[in-house]
């Protein structure tokens, strides 16, 4: 299981059934995004000499003819990896990077509690704004996974999730995204995710901008989704930076009145005549 999203904090696969548990440390656990690092953590009870698993019981000639199972038992399996893929592979922490990640897991059921905290914030605010056209976060009563969710995840949902915003008479969906996204001046437009900055992206104009709109739709990315993961910063400048770029991508501000725009380069742009350089100086 891939546990990236949740952590230990808020899910503990094991105590539901998971013999392997894989995480991406440079997201939540790292929770800095300035080091790249993954582990992988096995529960030590699920049986590898049922036949099924050759390269775990079977002699290995690299090393003496032992066998992973035979002669290591419940750690077989983790030997392998770093018997067999670290050797071959090489995806060894420095001791800086592996100092930086532990720097993170020491603070990680304090930043926990703060990403879900505002992630909450932000999906209630989301909710009832006319601008989105729909919140997908499981936390919320009428998702299809939300009595799972509460079972799974008694601490929180995490703070990544998508919703889409609701194209205008004159703008699909697809081109407000892009907007939106071009607008935001807190919160940073990248790939990543689980970091203490609040993080957005827009498949539709930069990961999937080579799909079409029918491509996207099957391949369940929808052309206005924007997937954001919540920062540590305070919700209220969140809250505030979405706003201004959905009125910026929009025209339209939470009222649902038609206010005009000013986008942040045009903002800082030079003056372009006489006239408008006396304005500005007056």
């Amino acid at each position: 299981m891939d546990a990236t999203l949740n952590t230990p904090y808020l899910c503990r696969p094991f105590e539901h059934g998971a013999d392997i548990v894989i995480h991406s440390v440079t997201k939540f656990l790292g929770g800095h995004g300035n080091t790249l690092g993954g582990v992988v953590v096995e529960a030590g009870r699920f049986n590898w000499g049922n036949g099924k698993f050759p390269a775990m019981t079977e002699p290995v000639p690299s090393y003496n003819n032992v066998t992973w199972w035979g002669n290591f038992g419940e750690y077989g399996f983790l030997t392998k990896l770093r018997s067999e893929q670290l050797r071959d592979i090489g995806p060894s922490l420095t001791p800086q990077a592996a100092w930086n990640l532990l720097q993170g897991v020491e603070t990680l059921p304090q930043r926990m509690d703060a990403h879900v905290a505002n992630a909450q914030e932000v999906v209630q605010w989301l909710a009832t704004d006319p601008r989105i056209g729909y919140v997908n976060y499981a936390g919320l009563e009428d998702h299809p996974h939300h009595e799972r969710a509460q079972k799974y995840l008694p601490q929180g949902i995490g703070s990544v999730f998508a919703f889409g915003v609701a194209g205008t008479d004159q703008l699909s969906g697809r081109e407000v995204g892009g907007r939106f996204i071009e607008n935001l001046q807190l919160a940073s437009h990248l790939a990543n995710i689980g970091d203490a900055r609040t993080l957005v992206l827009h498949p539709a104009s930069t990961t999937h901008q080579q799909l079409t709109s029918e491509q996207l739709e099957s391949g369940g990315v929808r052309e206005d989704l924007i997937r954001i993961s919540v920062g540590l910063e305070d919700p209220a400048d969140i809250l505030w930076d979405l706003d201004q770029a959905l009125t910026a991508a929009t025209g339209i501000n939470r009222e649902g009145d038609v206010v005009e725009t000013v986008t942040p380069a045009a903002a800082t742009a030079e003056p372009t005549s006489e006239k408008a350089a006396e304005g500005v100086h007056a």
